[in-house]
């Protein structure tokens, strides 16, 4: 008899009345495909390796996998994480055990895009102030010249980093006719000649953009990036916005930074301790525009990391590498390899 290909949901893909919590992830396809089952785990975080010794492959929403999540079977070959962060994931514990980790970047690249962009409009737009002035009436509206918004044509976006997120802001951005720069040491020279962009070392980077946005990941070599000393180089005049992770940001040093008013402000989807805490002094400044880290969550943007990672799960069930493998050398592994054979055997 044939093997069923097991697929576990992490738990926290329901709320607690068994309801799903995003609604617009299609499980259909999961469900039709041909000889899998897929499994909602209890909502255990990080997850346990008893959870997972009987199944071929994991989509992992926000719950940790680390090493000790790693069933012993041997039997897990995939965890499809539900976007593109994966600092919740053990990378280092997946490869030593044949185990492929999996992103959506084709899920998440214009939604946070849009993001970004949703950000640098509300902040040079001052969009903020100017919907306290409209709810005063006469005298927010006899105020209104005291707040003039910044144009964009002619001025420098900067990014820190250009891989899926980054190229796909910078496109976004060519009707604006803005200067493009930015720093990433592993950038593709010919995407950002196509682009327009100009590589930069990091101080540049820092020095010359109106409007400079993080879209980096967070890495050993990326936390605190964004530093006191990176951030006195700005512009009084220019904005920081921060989309990717929020360690690759000193918070107490931006903190200090915008208090002193020393740029002209931030926008932030993302912080260093999630959820915040509503006393964090970052809160009762004016020069900030806050989001959830949900800014880039609509219908569309779930529906396409669901997609992908249900395309990835069921890719590996035919043998076949799937799109957005984080930790490479796994590929090469002879273990990885045999768990693709065997599928693409019984099940391609």
């Amino acid at each position: 008899m044939t093997r069923t290909f097991r697929v576990a949901l992490s738990g926290d893909f329901k709320k607690a009345d068994g309801s799903p919590t995003f609604p617009d992830f299609d499980l259909a396809p999961l469900y039709a495909a041909p000889g899998v089952e897929a499994v909602f785990l209890n909502s255990q975080n990080p997850l346990k390796a008893s959870q997972l010794e009987d199944f071929d492959a994991l989509i992992l929403l926000a719950h940790r996998f680390a090493a000790e999540s790693v069933p012993k079977s041997g039997r897990l070959a995939v965890v499809a994480r539900f976007g593109v962060g994966y600092d919740s994931v053990d990378v280092p514990a997946c490869t030593a055990n044949d185990i492929a980790l999996v992103i959506t970047p084709d899920g998440v690249r214009r939604p946070v895009a849009v993001s970004i962009l949703t950000f640098m409009l509300a902040l040079t737009g001052k969009m903020m102030v100017k919907d306290k002035l409209a709810r005063m009436g006469a005298p927010g509206f006899a105020t209104r010249g005291e707040h003039m918004g910044v144009g964009l044509v002619g001025r420098t976006f900067g990014s820190l980093g250009v891989g899926n997120i980054g190229a796909e802001t910078f496109r976004l951005l060519k009707p604006f006719d803005m200067r493009f720069i930015a720093h990433d040491p592993y950038a593709d020279v010919a995407v950002c000649r196509d682009l327009g962009i100009e590589l930069v070392s990091i101080e540049d980077l820092f020095a010359r953009a109106d409007v400079l946005s993080v879209s980096c990941p967070l890495t050993p070599e990326t936390h605190h990036i964004v530093n006191a000393e990176r951030l006195s180089m700005m512009k009084p005049t220019s904005y920081l916005i921060n989309t990717a992770r929020g360690p690759i940001v000193d918070q107490v040093a931006l903190t200090k930074v915008l208090q002193e008013r020393r740029i002209a402000g931030a926008g932030l989807d993302v912080f260093e301790v999630e959820p915040t805490d509503p006393g964090d002094p970052l809160f009762a400044l004016d020069n900030i525009i806050v989001a959830p880290h949900a800014l880039c969550w609509t219908d569309q943007c779930f529906a396409g990391n669901g997609a992908a990672d249900v395309k990835a799960v069921l890719d590996v069930q035919k043998g076949l590498v799937p799109r957005g493998v984080v930790n490479r050398a796994v590929l090469e592994q002879q273990g990885f390899k045999a768990k693709l054979e065997r599928f693409r055997t019984t099940y391609g």
